[in-house]
């Protein structure tokens, strides 16, 4: 009676082993895949930019999205060495018709003296980004401006199916 009793607890210690073995397997791979989903990507502007409510230096910072379980809409801007918070930004989700291995963002030009605006981000390999939100006013403004991408690692695309009406 005592054999099969010690038969059944190495067959239930086998089982917590294995389960061990697998939890510890998809914490790992949780970890190692932590990067993609806040979508941290390091962006470096040659030339003053606005985002909504600001107007940023030339400099590098850091784009990603909050730790928001409830809303993928929300992209926190950073300086280069994560020690300040610019912004927290509500933003729409948009569409773009082909992924791009860089980091790419999209401008629009606001004419002489004035910075360019940030209009949308896109992290690397999706079709969908975040467009950052401006006051209706100022929307209707940019709408006229002329809209160029930038993908990281490239030069600049002019986007001819969201260029202004009055260029």
């Amino acid at each position: 009676m005592f054999q099969g009793e010690g038969i059944k607890m190495k067959i239930n210690k086998s089982y917590i082993v294995v389960g061990l073995i697998i939890a510890f397997a998809l914490i790992f791979e949780l970890v190692a895949h932590a990067d993609a989903g806040d979508q941290l990507s390091i962006v470096t502007f040659s030339a003053p930019i606005q985002i909504p409510g600001q107007v940023l230096p030339a400099g590098t910072y850091l784009f990603k999205l909050a730790n928001s379980h409830s809303d993928r809409n929300i992209v926190q801007v950073f300086n280069a060495d994560r020690t300040v918070l610019y912004a927290t930004l509500q933003t729409i989700t948009a569409q773009r018709q082909e992924p791009t291995d860089d980091t790419a963002v999209t401008f629009a030009e606001q004419g002489a003296g004035k910075p360019e605006v940030l209009l949308k981000w896109f992290y690397p390999g999706r079709e969908t980004g975040n467009e950052f939100l401006y006051s209706k006013e100022k929307e209707k403004e940019l709408a006229q401006d002329r809209q160029h991408t930038i993908v990281a690692n490239q030069h600049a695309v002019p986007d001819s199916d969201t260029t202004g009406a009055g260029n």
